[in-house]
């Protein structure tokens, strides 16, 4: 037989299967992990395809070295999987089979772990010691006794609390037998709490969940509002796969959602659910993986990249929060999770449901016109009113004389919140102490010397950061230009958020979660769990304490500056407004306490606002999807971007130019086709030293086909030391 064996580098010369003879492991097929010579080396690779026969001359025809695993680790499932998304994404296949293992298994940084454990040997368990541990020998005979007692236990548990010299002297003599015994490295391991019954089911929840139990092999869309009870649906749906012995796979947007959905799930389904997300250390995740391989747990929860999980005879998959921007990969492999998860749901015949209070304009349009299955949940679990929304303009506390962060109204809320002991979360989705410091004698702002972005002041480091490459700087004394010492600090973040708020409130504990305060491996866990146990009674963050947290007692929620993400020069940029907006809302009174929150803008007219305060998600849609039609955007058209970066910046024009005139020719005929097609610079013309240039095509048709064609034109004139790529639909065009 011959194995067609991909080899484990990411380079396009090499993107192509080699055949190797097989004939040493004929228990080797596709999906194995081997060794292969390549070269004048050994490297890893895949085995993609057996095949009887091969072209290659017998004298050149090499064998696999070697098989490094037991067993497959690509299963027939994901292999097709990988298939559809080079075709589809045109991407290298070894960068996609990289996707389907833990990478430090690829390189052998990572192994089983063993670990060795002690106990009484079988002969001398009943006789008596006497016989073989001397009066004086005190240290033996301690340990002899507890093992007989505790049963067996790790050497280096022993070692800690006895002799390890006396240990040793008992295992040489038969004594104690110490034998490597494998031990899995199970995350959150003290997050299991006893098994918790299911809920009794609402109306609305049981319509929900009897829809969706009534359709098969379809993608389903459930829009429900904060708080309707979404969690629980999804967990009666996997309930009802394994029960059929079918497994389940649920994914979530943020890491800081992970642990909170794990313990969940464990509380439901036990030691069945396993996790799969970057913030595990790598033992941990390759223990988890191989759990799933095995079969040995059958539920899976992740983020994005938990897709790619091992797991087999799917039942269920599941995308809570769907309309969330981070389950678009927007690193090579670029992906986007919810084709990928389509198609494995298609190739095991199960529903896939996408889940959301925001769904996207454009999953929302596939259920309107008939592509998904729509299943709608209206009201909150508790019959409670949606949270009271205030509108502060911030214009007008301006003119009052109010210069504060903070409005009148939000001050006085977070006042009556924290007599009453309540919680309150305050959002501000720019992390940091202030954004830019700039010179107020010559306008110099503060840039990064490798990126075209200013840089951000992060007070508690006493340093400047650049947010794209992370470089540091020292903070600015003087201006550099004119040496005036009349600097000025820009947009407030969330440390001087924190910072003021301590000042008010000194006997109040304040917390803050943004990506500088969640960089350790836990640290996501703990504050949330902090804030649950109301250790602290206000909360300060971004985007990442949005989405799916439950905390009942958190009665007010403060918007400090709600036009953030409206004025971005991006065609979502008002549906991102009212995802975030109606997300954060959502923390507020989802227990028995009514909730409020004070919207602060500077744009109180702006239409979006309008639909956020009444909750009004298909009026805010209606609105939306009739401008995107007249405009041609998305779902109305796919647009690609192709984005050249390089250090040189005249050979990244030139690399585009040739990519521009390519296509330029190519479209010559197809305008009835094209809404719109231009080469710019990118909006940041510089990120870590290399300059950026790029072309965007919005397709109204033959979206296939053109597609491909712009692929062709980049295959033809991608050049080494230029960085060139395709992205459809991008979700970020700076």
């Amino acid at each position: 037989m011959i194995a067609q064996v991909i080899v484990d580098i990411s380079n396009s010369e090499v993107d192509r299967v080699f055949d190797y003879a097989i004939d040493d492991f004929p228990d080797a097929k596709e999906g194995f992990r081997v060794m292969v010579p390549f070269g004048r080396m050994n490297i890893e690779g895949y085995i993609v395809q057996l095949k009887d026969r091969t072209d290659c001359p017998p004298e050149k025809l090499k064998k696999i070295a070697s098989v490094l695993d037991p067993y497959p680790v690509i299963n027939e499932e994901l292999m097709q999987v990988c298939r559809f998304m080079v075709d589809k994404y045109h991407l290298r296949m070894v960068d996609v089979l990289r996707l389907c293992l833990p990478s430090q298994m690829r390189t052998g940084k990572v192994k089983e772990l063993t670990i060795k454990i002690a106990a009484v040997s079988d002969e001398y368990k009943d006789k008596d010691t006497s016989e073989f541990i001397r009066p004086s020998a005190v240290a033996q005979m301690e340990i002899y006794n507890h093992l007989l007692q505790s049963g067996p236990l790790p050497v280096t548990e022993l070692c800690k609390e006895f002799s390890a010299s006396a240990l040793r002297n008992l295992i040489s003599r038969g004594i104690v037998v110490a034998k490597e015994e494998g031990r899995m490295r199970t995350p959150y391991i003290g997050d299991d709490d006893d098994k918790q019954p299911p809920y009794e089911l609402t109306e609305q929840q049981s319509a929900a969940l009897k829809k969706i139990q009534s359709f098969s092999n379809e993608t389903i869309l459930l829009h429900g509002v904060t708080g309707s009870g979404k969690t629980e649906v999804y967990m009666r749906c996997i309930s009802d796969v394994l029960k059929d012995n079918k497994t389940a796979m649920m994914l979530v947007p943020e890491i800081s959602l992970t642990p909170q959905v794990l313990r969940t799930f464990r509380t439901r389904f036990g030691r069945n659910v396993a996790i799969l997300h970057s913030g595990l250390s790598a033992g941990e995740r390759f223990d988890e993986w191989r759990r799933i391989l095995s079969g040995d747990a059958k539920v899976v929860v992740g983020a994005r990249s938990a897709v790619f999980a091992p797991v087999r005879n799917l039942g269920i998959i599941i995308i809570d929060e769907e309309h969330d921007p981070s389950y678009v990969s927007e690193s090579n492999p670029r992906y986007f999770t919810h084709e990928v998860a389509q198609k494995r749901a298609r190739i095991c015949g199960c529903n896939l449901i996408l889940g959301s209070a925001t769904p996207s304009i454009e999953s929302y349009y596939s259920a309107k016109t008939g592509k998904y299955k729509l299943v709608e949940m209206k009201t909150r679990v508790n019959a409670g009113p949606l949270p009271k929304i205030d509108i502060v303009d911030m214009c007008r506390e301006v003119y009052d004389g109010n210069n504060g962060l903070f409005s009148r109204l939000l001050n006085s809320k977070l006042d009556e919140c924290m007599k009453k002991g309540d919680q309150a979360i305050i959002f501000i989705n720019r992390r940091g102490y202030s954004s830019y410091m700039m010179c107020r004698s010559c306008g110099y702002v503060a840039k990064c010397v490798d990126c075209d972005v200013s840089l951000v002041y992060h007070k508690d480091e006493n340093v400047l950061k650049c947010h794209y490459c992370g470089n540091r700087y020292k903070v600015l004394d003087e201006c550099p230009v004119c040496h005036s010492e009349n600097i000025k600090r820009g947009f407030v973040g969330t440390q001087q958020v924190v910072e003021l708020l301590s000042q008010r409130y000194p006997d109040v504990g304040i917390l803050r979660m943004d990506n500088d305060t969640t960089q350790t491996k836990d640290a996501h866990l703990d504050i949330l769990s902090k804030f649950r146990q109301k250790k602290a009674h206000i909360l300060v963050g971004t985007q990442m304490i949005v989405k799916g947290h439950d905390f009942p007692d958190v009665t007010l929620v403060g918007i400090v500056d709600a036009d953030m993400s409206l004025h971005f020069a991006d065609f979502r940029a008002t549906e991102r407004t009212y995802q975030l907006i109606t997300q954060v809302a959502g923390r507020a009174g989802r227990a028995d306490k009514p909730g409020e929150v004070v919207l602060q803008t500077y744009s109180p007219r702006h239409y979006v606002y309008r639909y956020i305060v009444n909750g009004d998600y298909a009026g805010f849609y209606e609105k939306e999807i009739n401008l995107r039609e007249v405009t041609k955007y998305p779902p109305f058209s796919r647009i690609v971007r192709v984005l050249v970066s390089c250090e040189n910046e005249q050979l990244a024009h030139d690399v585009l130019k040739k990519i521009f005139d390519r296509l330029s020719g190519d479209f010559k005929g197809k305008r009835d086709s094209i809404a719109y097609f231009a080469a710019m610079k990118s909006p940041v013309k510089r990120i870590s030293n290399k300059y950026r240039v790029q072309i965007l095509v919005r397709i109204v048709r033959d979206e296939e086909n053109i597609t491909r064609q712009i692929y062709e034109a980049v295959d033809e004139y991608t050049i080494p030391k230029v960085s060139v790529f395709v992205e459809i639909n991008p979700n970020n065009l700076s």
